[in-house]
């Protein structure tokens, strides 16, 4: 019976948590503040068990608070892993804040003050909204994430500082070519292309550098793996004399600049590698059964699964693939006029920034390696040129998002004989 449950809303902040207790009939229990600290939450357990030992007609315990940066990781584990509180049939939830904000506004006493917050968090749960919210993760889980989402972090600034290095490149080396037959480097930002690029302080010197020494550079600095270490300087003399010639002052700055890019890229590299391996590690002692799952799909990987697994709970929590393409951050509202279709299109609130980081990666991947998906991301590239690869692959993630929700609520492994993508 819902009387018998005890629905608890924590409006949390980085020095205060306020926290609201009521039940059913919207009773206050109490609304009062406590410190975001071990302290202050042990003296928040306390309260609630006393309330619970002193009314005996409440045997449910469901607590929310909204998805605040971090500041409630803290009391949402210690909460949900106090073992006084589970007989209760605890449940723990964390709760986007647009929802909240969005129920805020449907009530008929609205207010801005800390306790009416936490007052509004304990009421969405109690009209039972927060059985589509997320539940508290476990530590391992949770472990698992901040793995992931560091490594996230990582990839970005990785791409970031690349880009970053790409407009260096330009200034020193205008008419050099990244991509085609032109181009000296398959990898622009490898080891020999950063010897290349911080050897030599003006285009000049690139020039007058004897073509042989120049080829032993590439030979010594590749350990030998160009096919035609000739052509390779041939190509970098080339745009070596076709490029801008700058002053020595400002061809030295650019240099300099450049060298600190490769740099903090190798840095962000070895990173990588170095969370890979972790969240490898951590991921093989998680007994999820959605894992063998996920690694099932063709060219979706370890890392990626576990990137996909660290931001889902239960796909229970999702009715249905929209739901869950909705939190993935992929289902758009049409802004549909006459024949015409708006392809920019804003992502919804519920999105989880995260999981769609890890999905569209893994698209990208499986792409490569399951022949349902390539047709129709080739097929959806070739109709517009502008923004034509991020459009494709955005449109092929939402068609391998209606697939992961298939296989993991039905718990099914991939089978591409029973996959259809071209719709």
């Amino acid at each position: 019976m819902p009387l018998s449950t005890l629905f608890i809303g924590i409006d949390v902040s980085l020095d205060k948590n306020q926290v609201c207790a009521i039940n059913f009939n919207k009773d206050r229990f109490f609304n009062k503040s406590y410190d975001n600290s071990p302290i202050g939450t042990k003296k928040l357990t306390s309260d609630i068990l006393d309330l619970l030992n002193k009314h005996k007609e409440l045997s449910k315990v469901s607590i929310a608070m909204e998805s605040t940066n971090v500041y409630h990781i803290h009391v949402s584990s210690i909460l949900s892993q106090d073992k006084r509180l589970r007989p209760y049939r605890l449940r723990v939830y964390v709760i986007n804040a647009t929802l909240i904000a969005n129920y805020k506004k449907s009530l008929e006493e609205p207010g801005k003050d800390d306790p009416t917050d936490a007052y509004v968090i304990a009421d969405y749960i109690r009209v039972g909204k927060g059985k589509d919210s997320q539940i508290v993760l476990s530590n391992q889980k949770l472990a698992l994430q901040r793995l992931t989402r560091q490594r996230k972090h990582i990839a970005e600034q990785l791409g970031k500082e690349k880009q970053y290095l790409s407009s260096n490149l330009y200034l020193k080396l205008s008419a050099l070519k990244v991509n085609g037959e032109e181009a000296p480097f398959s990898n622009i930002y490898g080891k020999t292309a950063m010897d290349i690029f911080t050897e030599f302080l003006t285009n000049e010197e690139i020039i007058n550098t004897d073509l042989e020494d120049l080829v032993k550079m590439i030979i010594r600095s590749s350990k030998g793996r160009f096919s035609d270490p000739d052509m390779v300087a041939k190509l970098i003399k080339r745009a070596a004399s076709k490029s801008y010639t700058l002053d020595k002052t400002s061809s030295g700055s650019i240099t300099q600049a450049i060298a600190s890019s490769f740099r903090i890229i190798k840095t962000y590299q070895k990173e990588m590698k170095e969370l890979d391996k972790a969240i490898i590690d951590l991921i093989g002692t998680l007994d999820n059964k959605y894992y063998d799952i996920l690694v099932s799909i063709p060219g979706i990987g370890q890392v990626f699964a576990a990137g996909i697994i660290a931001e889902i709970n239960d796909i229970y929590l999702f009715r249905h693939n929209k739901a869950f393409a909705s939190y993935c951050g992929l289902r758009w509202k049409k802004n549909d006029s006459g024949r015409k279709f708006s392809e920019h299109t804003k992502q919804p609130n519920m999105a989880n920034k995260y999981l769609r980081y890890y999905v569209i990666e893994a698209t990208a991947s499986v792409i490569n390696r399951v022949d349902s998906f390539s047709v129709y991301f080739y097929s959806k590239k070739s109709e517009v040129k502008i923004n034509a690869y991020k459009r494709a692959l955005v449109l092929t993630a939402r068609k391998f998002v209606r697939v992961i929700f298939g296989l993991l609520r039905e718990n099914k492994l991939f089978d591409e004989r029973h996959l259809i993508v071209n719709k």
